[in-house]
């Protein structure tokens, strides 16, 4: 067997006026991400680790910013497609994933978007792993300006 692994990274500002999403999960805040779709960094993240996996470029190619097609469009619509398009030569085995935002305080959140993620890409839920990190005053993220995620997949080459 073939395995492959890939890494995502996302980051971006917090600001008013938007809802925020996360793992495609309305979460109640005064803010929400910016972004040509809802701004969903987590999603985001998962993308660029599942087309990581399967050098399949990133989200940015896929869905650039330039086309009015995906503007406000849904990240968990964009994360099931690339789903879509790698399972055509790949089973995904598992995601992990870091948030990282000094607010709003995920922990009660963090089995919705678990138990979304898995639902979106056809996994249980315990192949998937959602941590929430608040960088401890430190950065964007620490002083609550921006909102990031990292994310990692493994995949299985199809035979």
């Amino acid at each position: 067997m073939e395995y492959r692994t890939g890494i995502g990274y996302d980051i971006h500002p917090l600001v008013e006026g938007r809802k925020l999403f996360l793992g495609g999960i309305a979460i109640p805040y005064v803010r929400g991400l910016t972004g040509h779709s809802d701004g969903d960094v987590l999603l985001h993240a998962v993308c660029d680790a599942l087309l990581g996996a399967a050098s399949g470029g990133d989200i940015g190619e896929l869905f650039p910013d330039s086309d009015p097609a995906y503007a406000g469009v849904s990240s968990s619509k964009l994360l099931e497609m690339v789903a879509e398009k790698i399972k055509k030569d790949f089973a995904i085995s598992n995601i992990d994933t870091i948030v990282v935002a000094a607010e709003p305080a995920l922990a009660s959140f963090k089995k919705k978007i678990q138990a979304n993620i898995a639902r979106i890409l056809e996994l249980a839920e315990d192949a998937v792993s959602i941590k929430a990190k608040s960088n401890n005053g430190l950065g964007d993220t620490g002083r609550k300006e921006a909102i990031a995620a990292y994310a990692v997949a493994t995949l299985v080459r199809r035979d």
